[in-house]
């Protein structure tokens, strides 16, 4: 095998394919080459369609009867409601953790922050991922796991569309200082503060998203 070691490899290929979806690798208007992905990565297609049945499960990907599965696409419709949930969920849970984090937990946002920043200055790969990793890590020491567990995949589906709403000039400076200003906010255990900031970025992401999927829209 390439690259797969044994631990459960029905996990680690949804993994696989979940990263290569969220890095855009993967083409929305073709439907997934089984056979080639398959022997890319050295599996049978088994345990690879029961990897893309879970993606679907996720709702990263659709299947077509008698054409295989394919990326979903994005839309403004699925953005809205991500981002609802988000803004109902991730405001009073970051609070939370905000008061109930321990110094470890503390190093870890820091330090996951400085790593977002470096790759979004670089504008390389993996700014989705670490975008969600620093999100995750102010919610995680609310010590609320059901409710940090569907911010996760709700992150998860809204990844793409942080690389969407990244793409115009000057977006990844400014969301470089949103997050600046929540982490100050949440290392000072301000709960009220750090759930103004945190409502504010997440809205402001909806709210660019729809003038980019609809730009002659008028604005609200």
């Amino acid at each position: 095998m390439t690259g797969i070691i044994i631990r459960n490899l029905s996990d680690q290929l949804v993994d696989l394919v979940r990263d290569r979806i969220l890095a855009g690798n993967v083409e929305q208007d073709r439907a997934i080459r089984q056979d080639a992905l398959a022997a890319e990565l050295g599996v049978s297609k088994i345990p690879l369609r029961e990897a893309l049945t879970r993606l679907e499960q996720e709702g990263l990907l659709r299947s077509r009867a008698n054409h295989g599965y394919f990326v979903r696409e994005l839309t403004i419709d699925e953005a809205e409601e991500v981002y609802a949930l988000r803004l109902r969920l991730e405001p009073d849970v970051a609070a939370l953790a905000a008061t109930h984090a321990t110094e470890a937990e503390r190093e870890t946002a820091t330090r996951t922050l400085a790593r977002l920043d470096a790759a979004t200055n670089a504008h390389g790969d993996g700014v989705g991922a670490f975008n969600r990793a620093f999100h995750l890590a102010l919610l995680r020491p609310s010590r609320q796991p059901i409710t940090t567990t569907m911010l996760e995949r709700l992150h998860v589906l809204g990844e793409r569309y942080v690389r969407k709403h990244l793409e115009p000039l000057g977006r990844d400076q400014r969301a470089n200082d949103e997050h600046a200003r929540l982490l100050d906010r949440w290392l000072a255990r301000d709960a009220a503060a750090v759930r103004d900031a945190m409502y504010a970025h997440i809205e402001q992401t909806v709210l660019d998203l729809r003038s980019q999927f609809q730009p002659d829209a008028p604005s609200a």
